[in-house]
This record gives C-alpha cells, sequence and structure tokens, in this order.
C-alpha cells in the first residue's frame, strides 16, 4: 500500500447523501465528487433558485463559529455548518482532494457519526493521484489554553491524537482515547462513534435554535444517570471517540494532513482552530514537506468485511 501513502488520493466516483441538519432540522443534500491534484477539500453551496457559491477551501481561516460544531464561510455572506463529520471521514480514509457541495447551510447528520460518509467513500474506491502527498510537519509544540482545558500540537514521529474529556456527568465521567493514525482504523475504532448531548440541556438549546433536528436517531441522548438510546453505546467510551473523531475533523482545515502528535483536555471545536491558528502563526512552528521525507507507510483497509466494497477499493489503488 505504499503508493496509498504517498502519493495524493480522490474518489473514484461522485457521492451523494440526504438528511436532515441536526440544528436546523432541515432537509439537505450533500454531494462529494473528485477533485484535481493539491484542491484539498473544497466547499460549495447551491441555493434554492440554482446558483452556487464557492467553492471555498474548507480552511480554519474561513471558521466563522464553533458552537456546537464549526462552521465557515463560503463568501457573500454564505454559511455551512457541521462539516467536521464529512470532512473527518475524508481525512480519515485518506482522501486527499474533493469538492463538497450542500444544498443548505448545514451538512447532513445523518446517524450522528462518520460511519455512513466512511462507507460510501470506501464503497466508491479512490483514485491515486500521481503527485506525492504532502504533509505538516511540527517542529514545535504549540499551547492553547482556556482556563484548564488544552489543546497541544507536537513534534512527533508519526500521526497521533491524544485525547481525554471529563464530565461532570455519572454516565460519561473521565475517558481517555490515545489514537496512532490508519485509515483502517480510524474506520474501525472512530467513525463509528455518535455525537451526543444531555436530555437536562434540550430545551435551552432548541429554545436558542440549536439541535433542532437531533433526535435518538442521530445522538446519544445522556439523562441524569443512564443513556436514552434503547441500543445504548457502541462503544463503552463512545463519547472520547467522538470527541476525536470531531478532532480529525476540525485539524483537516489546516489544508494537509499533520506529521505530529496531538493532545486535548477538555477540548472541542474552538481550542481545536485556535491551536491550528498558533501553529500557523509562526512558520517556525512547521514545515510543510512530502511523504518522501517521512517514515509514513499504512495499512489502507485490507482486512475489512468485503461487504463494504473493500476488493474493489483496494484495486484502484493499483
Amino acid at each position: 500500500m505504499y503508493e496509498l501513502s504517498t502519493r495524493q488520493c480522490t474518489l473514484a466516483s461522485e457521492l451523494e447523501f440526504s438528511g436532515f441538519g441536526v440544528h436546523s432540522g432541515l432537509p439537505v443534500t450533500l454531494t462529494i465528487a473528485p477533485a484535481s491534484v493539491d484542491a484539498g477539500y473544497q466547499i460549495a453551496r447551491r441555493l434554492e433558485d440554482g446558483s452556487i457559491v464557492g467553492p471555498a477551501e474548507v480552511h480554519f481561516s474561513r471558521i466563522t463559529r464553533t458552537t456546537l460544531c464549526t462552521t465557515i464561510d463560503l463568501g457573500e455572506s454564505i454559511s455551512v455548518a457541521t462539516i467536521e463529520h464529512v470532512i473527518s471521514a475524508l481525512s480519515g480514509l485518506g482522501i486527499d482532494n474533493a469538492l463538497i457541495t450542500v444544498t443548505g447551510a448545514e451538512c447532513p447528520i445523518l446517524d450522528g457519526s462518520a460511519r455512513l460518509y466512511a462507507e460510501e467513500i470506501i464503497r466508491a474506491g479512490i483514485q491515486v493521484q500521481p503527485e506525492k502527498r504532502k504533509y505538516i510537519k511540527v517542529k514545535r509544540a504549540v499551547t492553547v489554553r482556556n482556563n484548564d482545558a488544552f489543546a497541544a500540537l507536537e513534534p512527533y514521529n508519526g500521526r497521533a491524537l491524544d485525547l481525554e474529556i471529563d464530565f461532570d456527568s455519572a454516565v460519561i465521567g473521565r475517558q481517555r482515547m490515545i489514537f496512532d493514525w490508519t485509515p483502517r482504523l480510524y474506520f474501525e475504532d472512530v467513525s463509528s462513534a455518535r455525537t451526543f448531548g444531555f436530555s437536562r440541556d434540550a430545551k435551552i438549546l432548541r429554545q436558542a435554535g440549536y439541535a433542532l433536528g437531533s433526535s435518538l436517531e442521530n445522538s446519544i441522548a445522556v439523562g441524569e444517570d443512564q443513556i436514552l438510546n434503547p441500543d445504548g453505546l457502541r462503544f463503552e467510551d463512545e463519547f472520547v471517540r467522538h470527541k476525536l473523531l470531531d478532532a480529525v475533523g476540525d485539524l483537516a482545515l489546516g489544508g494537509l494532513p499533520i506529521y505530529g502528535r496531538f493532545r486535548s483536555y477538555k477540548g472541542g471545536h474552538a481550542l481545536n482552530a485556535l491551536v491550528l491558528s498558533g501553529l500557523f502563526s509562526s512558520s517556525a512552528n512547521y514545515e510543510i514537506v512530502t511523504a518522501d521525507d517521512l517514515p509514513l507507510e499504512f495499512d489502507a483497509l485490507d482486512d475489512l468485511p468485503e461487504g463494504l466494497g473493500v476488493n474493489s477499493y483496494l484495486r484502484s489503488v493499483g
């Protein structure tokens, strides 16, 4: 799988998803199409009159809001919210270049995780492109804080995330996950972790215009002493896994995969954006390198169930 780890990749075919925005509650359709080398992640919005705003680069400099999700500005007073799950799926599976188009102000929440996005990307297969993959190599540690919460990017010989959460909740409590990235491990251990919220906050959030599309089909509902979803959790530590899923998506807004270690305690979208800003505040903090400069060779998705179309995924790699 050496080519997959050293050369840029895009989708082999276009994908379409339909659903509702978790905050707006409104119907929306999202497509992901192949993109040219060095395009990165681009996003456009199709308006009701059929006109299109964008595409614009999915980049931290375009972030306008980080309350409960990541929202970016496309220009012309048009934005798209809740981009982190679809971007997480693309980045987590090693897709470098893609064009996303949405028909509303928010990406569809689907089942509350990145799993459905990831499954369809795998079924579509990938196209290996001629250019070498580029990485942001962290050279000097950067840390941002908010009281006792922090997020950090540090030099590290690999691609790792180390997240810890600590909620005043008997159901969640303190959870930690250390994750050394490969596409297969992302798919198996991260992609299906769902977003979550506390039932005690539901009324206040809806009055503020959030979580209008939230339900037990797309979110984990946390009660005072129990999980309210009839089927329970997908993982015992699903909460920290979802925070890691979000971080994968948010950190991809740096524009290139990050070679280094991300650490976070009580973090979230705001600190994820701030640590990227801190990293790029000085050229001494990072350098842009090609895959040939790094000791990376990952396993792709070679032992996932055949029903997901993984054989065709691998054939497309060559």
